[in-house]
């Protein structure tokens, strides 16, 4: 498929996914005229990527994991090794601190909208 094909499949931009081929988290074969040309599994490769960089990981971490995952599953290729089980554990801790972070940024939000809403005793 055709990177237009590739961009609308996964709702991410051509320019993103030039970048991705860039960084090597994506490959694609060229055809006699020049025009990229993805295999049918680009797209959940993309896909994968995303969800990576949703969790907060960079591009060079994220091409150093993808060597070590299948695409099809996302489980572990033949590849992995002890080095993935400490970079995910390593990523694994962070999003747990994120997610703490958040709940206590959503509780004092609640405790703020809370009083917010409650009637205001106003002295005549």
């Amino acid at each position: 498929m055709r990177i237009g094909e590739l961009a609308r499949r996964t709702g991410v931009s051509e320019r993103s996914l030039r970048y991705y081929e860039k960084e090597s988290l994506l490959s694609a074969d060229r055809t006699p005229g020049g025009h990229r040309e993805y295999a049918e599994g680009a797209v959940a490769r993309v896909r994968r990527i995303q969800e990576l960089y949703a969790a907060g990981l960079c591009s060079s971490k994220i091409a150093k994991l993808l060597s070590c995952m299948r695409d099809s599953d996302g489980g572990p290729a033949e590849t992995a090794d002890a080095y993935l089980v400490g970079e995910l554990t390593v990523e694994r801790a962070r999003i747990d601190r994120m997610i703490e972070d958040l709940q206590r940024s959503r509780s004092l939000l609640d405790t703020v909208i809370e009083s917010a809403s409650q009637p205001q005793n106003k002295a005549p």
